[in-house]
């Protein structure tokens, strides 16, 4: 399950804890005594929803780049209704 970023989940984190944001909008946390980042929030597990989609030049025509909640990347293929 994952939550929205709030007040309360920057609060709650552990002193060697920082957050980030990426430039496509997707929170990470930073773990500065160990060097390391996760998706995940390090008290609570979960990810923050950020709605992480992008479309991009590299895909061809129709195809999204998405993550899932534990950051894995995935391709999105808009599906179109009509006359061809």
């Amino acid at each position: 399950m994952a939550a929205d970023l709030n007040l309360e989940w920057i609060c709650s984190l552990p002193r060697s804890w920082t957050y980030g944001i990426t430039r496509g909008g997707r929170v990470f946390f930073i773990n500065e005594e160990a060097k390391s980042t996760t998706w995940l929030h390090p008290v609570t597990g979960e990810a923050v929803v950020t709605g992480h989609r992008r479309q991009s030049t590299d895909l061809p025509t129709g195809w999204e780049e998405a993550y899932t909640f534990e950051g894995a990347r995935y391709y999105i293929k808009s599906k179109t209704f009509g006359k061809n």
